[in-house]
């Protein structure tokens, strides 16, 4: 069937990027262009995007965008069909997309009510021989266009909203509701209020055709009071207009053929080498398996729970290199267990994209112990490159992981370790469990190779994409 999908975000890989949010925005368009459906993504033009587009067509524009004009430039980086929202007033600051160089922007709720409210503009009329027939916002940031459309007038036009982290729900004070331009007599606890306020995520909740999270699991876990963090309540009176759809990777960019040296499932020489090459550049001497940690150091991340399983995982042979950055309690938690096990343990606080691809590429297993994942690409990128993941049973994790158990070793289909609930001792035993699979060489070798046969590309998703996509068009 195929039709038009005027996505609205934040972040888009290659052009700014905070977390995974970007990487699900940039990559859909080329994912849903394989079956049928063409997307354009609405992005602010923030500071370090204004240059490279400033020869770009004006296609929409508004005299007065809260407080200053607004103009939409029309094109394309990186293969990605872009459509960027430029109001100088709003969006040419210092700092990043939230925040400037000491603090949070003050005005966010009315930068993103801005991008909201263009999106819902120009699917409501459309472009010049452009007419989306379908609106797809992304979080708390575009929260507001389905808001917009549907208060508005939708003109036919469905809307989705996809939920990458409920927890942030981009709340506002009560007297912005009409700054904000929104109804006043939709604000209440069934439709706008949110505890006295106004949350731009549950705007779009209850707004919106259809609403998506990034996994199975997190859609379920979001009705429940531990995970949906306030909104589980909103969530579960949509349950029937509720789905999940997990994320993929770019299996181009993570390719373990193309690394320095290459390898692939039929060919793991280059595996060994990489994990060699990896030990001396940390001056590691590991007998067991090699584990690595790609994260932000935060509790939300499991981070805190490493100073307690690490030493007996050490103990029983293995060894750990993190690369993250986050907490400074916890980056320090990090130097001391490398401190303590020198040869076993490396640290290195930041983050390196090259260093990553080195990571996986020459360790053994990634450890992903979060408290909750809406999808997670780590283990995604685990699976790719042969390095199991140990992973705790929650969101995307629990749906893209197959814990080594009785049933599915016999069954030959387990790709990783999993683990419930998320605490050390359950951590621990997933850790011994790693370390005993790792003893068996033809077992691991059957582990890695159903890891790296997994699919973990977009296709799938895109599918699942278009799918919704025509059963709310139909």
């Amino acid at each position: 069937m195929g039709g038009r999908v005027l996505s609205v975000a934040s972040e888009c890989v290659p052009l700014v990027k905070t977390g995974g949010l970007a990487d699900v925005v940039g990559a859909l368009p080329a994912a849903l262009a394989a079956v049928g459906w063409e997307m354009r993504v609405l992005l602010p033009a923030y500071r370090s995007l204004r240059a490279d587009a400033a020869d770009w067509p004006v296609v929409w524009s508004e005299a007065d965008l809260w407080g200053g004009p607004g103009r939409v430039l029309s094109g394309e980086v990186g293969g990605v069909p872009l459509l960027l929202l430029d109001a100088p007033h709003l969006y040419d600051r210092a700092g990043g997309p939230y925040s400037g160089p000491v603090a949070e922007h003050p005005d966010n709720a009315v930068r993103f009510a801005a991008l909201s409210w263009v999106g819902a503009s120009i699917a409501r009329e459309g472009l010049e021989g452009w007419q989306p027939d379908i609106l797809h916002a992304h979080d708390w940031q575009a929260g507001l266009a389905p808001a917009y459309l549907g208060y508005g007038g939708s003109c036919g036009v469905k809307s989705v909203l996809t939920i990458h982290n409920v927890a942030f729900q981009g709340w506002a004070p009560a007297h912005m509701l009409s700054v904000l331009r929104l109804p006043g007599h939709a604000f209440h606890p069934d439709a706008l209020e949110y505890y006295g306020g106004i949350s731009s995520l549950k705007a779009g909740l209850v707004t919106a055709d259809w609403i998506t999270t990034v996994s199975p699991t997190y859609a379920a876990e979001l009705m429940r009071p531990e995970f949906g963090m306030g909104l589980q309540g909103v969530i579960a009176a949509r349950a029937p207009a509720v789905s999940g759809i997990l994320n993929g990777v770019d299996t181009e960019v993570w390719d373990p053929a193309a690394e320095d040296p290459p390898f692939s499932a039929k060919a793991m020489a280059g595996k060994a080498a990489a994990r060699a090459s990896l030990s001396a550049e940390f001056g590691l001497d590991v007998p067991g398996p090699l584990a690595i940690v790609v994260s932000r150091l935060t509790d939300q991340k499991g981070i805190d729970l490493l100073p307690a399983v690490i030493p007996d995982f050490v103990l029983g042979g293995g060894g750990l290199v993190v690369l993250g950055a986050g907490d400074p309690g916890m980056e320090n938690e990090m130097r001391a267990l490398a401190a303590r096990f020198p040869g076993r343990v490396a640290v290195r606080i930041g983050y390196d994209e090259a260093l990553s691809h080195r990571l996986f590429a020459g360790a053994d297993a990634v450890l992903v112990p979060s408290r909750f994942e809406p999808c997670g690409l780590t283990q995604m990128y685990g699976l790719r490159y042969g390095t199991l993941p140990v992973v705790s049973l929650v969101g995307g994790l629990a749906d893209t992981v197959i814990g080594a158990s009785p049933a599915t070793l016999t069954a030959g289909v387990a790709t990783g370790v999993t683990f419930h609930p998320v605490d050390a001792m359950a951590f621990g035993r997933a850790l011994a469990q790693l370390l005993a699979l790792y003893g068996q060489p033809r077992l691991w070798a059957k582990l890695r190779a159903n890891a790296m046969a997994h699919p973990v590309g977009w296709e799938t998703s895109a599918e699942a994409y278009a799918a919704l996509y025509e059963r709310l068009t139909a």
